[in-house]
């Protein structure tokens, strides 16, 4: 597109949405970036090259898809609003590499995405200006569903990126930083200030990445208990472990069984959810799962 201005140029981005009479809808959490800069650290930060994928959900007009096409070998852009499809294919028509689906993500068989568009190519990464309203339920399922994923790279909420990214202790660790911990490794990229975005959000951003691990760094009998047992113990952030885990897995029992296999897990029973680690934890799930408490 030599001679061109970027798509992600103020003014392109200006022309582009007049010239299709395009008007934002607020339910799609609709926000395009138009900082250059902050759209270079964003792809940096992806690994890509012409051996590489990207998966790019929610283009928008296509500012951050025209920086992936121009590095990565294969890229595909999921977008949920139908009226954007024309404007994507009009203006990424200089890259045939590029492919363009109308979906909702959520909905989409990510294995067989992969397999029909990324066949040709190694390693994928998601890179992505995520709608704030459903950030955690489309990482969970890139996270979850296992995919041949190298790093996930993507624009949120700050606050939301902070709890990703949290460790032990402080009271940004939840429930949230262990479920992206367990599957990655998370870094703050950068803070990205509201005013790079048109329309502007009422909220600051940051851009995080998370390098997809080869496995888990810990070992558990069964994921799905762990998991429950990590949410039963920040029920209530204020209360105590022993106070959460009864509530949930014991709930017509005293407390004396309860806090024996804290116990025989190394945990005291006064401690908050939010001072485990994940090794505590596996070893919580793995204790309670043996005794039968599921």
């Amino acid at each position: 597109m030599s001679g061109r201005e970027e798509i992600s140029s103020p003014r392109r981005t200006k022309e582009i949405i007049a010239a299709h009479g395009f008007s934002f809808k607020k339910s799609l959490g609709q926000n395009f970036l138009i900082d250059q800069n902050i759209l270079n650290k964003i792809v940096d930060a992806a690994g890509l090259g012409k051996d590489t994928g990207a998966l790019e959900i929610g283009p928008g007009i296509g500012a951050l898809t025209e920086r992936l096409a121009q590095t990565a070998g294969a890229v595909t852009a999921v977008e949920i609003d139908q009226r954007l499809i024309p404007i994507l294919q009009e203006v990424l028509s200089p890259y045939p590499h590029v492919k363009v689906r109308h979906a909702d993500v959520l909905n989409v068989d990510l294995h067989e995405l992969f397999a029909e568009d990324f066949a040709e190519v190694g390693k994928v990464s998601v890179v992505a200006n995520l709608p704030y309203y459903v950030t955690t339920p489309i990482l969970m399922k890139l996270l979850e569903e296992k995919l041949p994923l190298a790093n996930i790279v993507v624009m949120i909420q700050k606050e939301v990126a902070e709890r990703m990214a949290a460790s032990p202790g402080g009271k940004d660790y939840g429930s949230l930083s262990i479920a992206v911990q367990y599957y990655s490794e998370p870094e703050l990229i950068c803070t990205v200030p509201h005013t790079v975005f048109i329309p502007q959000p009422n909220v600051e951003s940051a851009v995080i990445r998370l390098k997809v691990r080869e496995r888990p760094p810990v070992e558990v009998k069964d994921e799905q208990h762990f998991f429950e047992v990590v949410r039963a113990s920040f029920t209530q952030r204020r209360k105590t472990i022993s106070n959460n885990l009864k509530v949930r897995f014991f709930p017509g029992e005293g407390r004396e069984r309860l806090e024996a296999l804290l116990g025989e897990a190394g945990i005291q029973p006064s401690r908050r959810g939010e001072t485990l680690s994940l090794a505590e934890y596996a070893r919580l799930s793995d204790v309670l799962l043996a005794a039968g408490i599921s």
